[in-house]
């Protein structure tokens, strides 16, 4: 056998590479391996940290050339729904990653427009108002309004309601007209009416809950429960507002049209993107601070019992009463939002206590109204809101999606009743920022007052002077828990002018009359 042939031994050992590697000649000591590979591991570590060292030393407009231009912040530019982007990293929802859709029609625009500009911000915020047709040539649009776009031709599309209007199938479309304009760094698509009123600050709270990553549809449903039995409880109403994220967005304007026809018999446009959600498979998150208000009359009673959540939108400002006596609709929503402007998160937000020496009962609704109750009342009885109103379509007693409770004619059974009055001013000390309030009593009609003697001490307390820490949006994203207050000078007398200081409750405090 040549030396060059190998044997069917030899040939098996040769084809098993990894012997090589289990196998240490006799004259390697074992020790001699283990420094040898220790030396070669400290050597790659080191290697390792320099390189890191100086990729961090690069400059910054080297490393940021590849960013995402998704991850962006705003600058004012007006081509870009009034927003252009630099770039920017890992940044908290905020303004600038929402595009707001409002409808409106170029004949309703100079009424309605009053209501959108108490909120919008222009080179702020981003979105704009869909038009049915351009507005008058020779009248120049408001620089205080958003820019304005014409929706496309709907006529293609079916409409069978027969006591709605066509206008549903464009305002529903809004959401795919906005989508396509191919906007960067939109996070959220938020719908509302021309009559809509947003509170931004409290929109951004609520939207911070939720991963934009994700299909969410957001938004609550009609007060009126004869509105929810006929559209649905499923859906957002419009007029509340609702949000939508990038990425339900993405597939519910693939389907959105077919969606169109499919419910053409659909009343309106938001229960038209009802039935592509539930096509989809989204259900409704339901926020209750989104407000259809769907209601008639007053609206104190829904206003003054505000749920445990921020403030996040009104709407029929013009089918109610004005929300503050003396002052017009526009003008009342304007003085509401001048306290939410320094307390965004405390708007609205309800607190009670009792004044046990006089056996008193007080709530208040921050930013709004105080009450004054000359007797001991139960916080169920409390929170729940007085019937100041009737049903949006029907114009009757009930029913409603949450609990009233009845605003007696009788003057010696109804609260005496306070107002917010004058500007709500900030205060600096060395415990923080807070607000003082202030509330003036609404003086009893001729021949309507309450003439019982209890009644009257009560009534001779004419303004309520209301201090609070101002209350951090971080709230919202823990346990819920509604704030104490206290009765700061309650040491009996006919005082005219009474304080309250709401504060955070103690640890294993109740709010219970004896």
């Amino acid at each position: 056998m040549s030396s060059h042939q190998l044997s069917p031994r030899n040939l098996a050992t040769t084809t098993k590479p990894y012997k090589f590697l289990l196998t240490i000649p006799a004259t390697v000591k074992v020790t001699d391996i283990f420094t040898s590979f220790m030396k070669a591991f400290f050597a790659i570590v080191a290697v390792a940290s320099i390189s890191l060292l100086s990729f961090n030393a690069i400059p910054s407009s080297i490393t940021t050339s590849h960013v995402d231009p998704s991850t962006t912040v705003r600058v004012s530019d007006s081509t870009n729904g009034g927003i252009n982007f630099q770039p920017n990293y890992y940044q908290e929802t905020n303004v600038s990653h929402i595009l707001f859709g409002i409808g409106g029609s170029a004949k309703m625009w100079e009424e309605r427009r009053h209501y959108c500009e108490l909120w919008w911000k222009p080179n702020t915020t981003r979105g704009f108002v869909w038009l049915d047709e351009p507005p008058q040539e020779n009248t120049p649009w408001p620089e205080s309004s958003p820019q304005y776009r014409v929706s496309e031709d709907t006529t293609r599309f079916q409409y069978t309601c027969w006591y709605g209007s066509r206008s549903a199938i464009r305002i529903a479309r809004i959401i795919k007209e906005s989508f396509q304009l191919g906007l960067k760094d939109v996070r959220w698509f938020v719908m509302g009416d021309d009559d809509t009123v947003f509170f931004i600050e409290n929109l951004l709270t609520v939207l911070r809950k939720y991963d934009h990553k994700e299909m969410y549809y957001i938004g609550s449903n009609s007060e009126s429960v004869e509105q929810d039995l006929i559209h649905s409880y499923t859906m957002a109403y419009g007029g509340g507002g609702f949000a939508i994220s990038y990425p339900l967005a993405e597939v519910l304007v693939r389907v959105l049209d077919g969606c169109i026809d499919r419910y053409s018999s659909a009343y309106g446009s938001d229960e038209k993107i009802g039935g592509c959600m539930a096509e989809i498979g989204v259900p409704l998150t339901r926020e209750l601070g989104f407000h259809q208000v769907d209601i008639r009359g007053d609206p104190y009673g829904l206003l003054a019992a505000h749920p445990l959540v921020p403030l996040v939108s009104l709407h029929h400002q013009d089918y109610l009463q004005p929300i503050f006596p003396g002052l017009t609709q526009v003008e009342s929503t304007k003085k509401l939002i001048q306290s939410y402007q320094l307390d965004p998160s405390r708007l609205l937000q309800q607190s009670f206590c009792y004044d046990l020496n006089r056996n008193w009962s007080f709530s208040i609704s921050w930013g709004y109204t105080a009450q004054l109750y000359p007797s001991l009342v139960t916080a169920k009885e409390l929170i729940t809101p007085f019937q100041t109103f009737t049903t949006w379509r029907t114009w009757s007693a009930e029913p409603f999606s949450f609990n009233t409770r009845v605003l007696s004619q009788e003057p010696c059974e109804r609260p005496i009743i306070y107002f917010l009055d004058g500007p709500t001013n900030m205060v600096n000390s060395s415990s923080g920022e807070s607000t003082r309030t202030m509330y003036k009593k609404v003086e009893a009609e001729p021949g309507k007052e309450c003439i019982r003697e209890d009644y009257g001490a009560a009534a001779s307390i004419k303004t309520i002077k209301v201090s609070a820490a101002i209350l951090d949006a971080s709230v919202w994203t823990k346990g819920q828990r509604r704030q104490c207050c206290e009765v700061v000078n309650g040491n009996g007398g006919e005082e005219e002018v009474l304080k309250i200081k709401i504060r955070n409750c103690k640890r294993r405090e109740s709010v219970s009359p004896p």
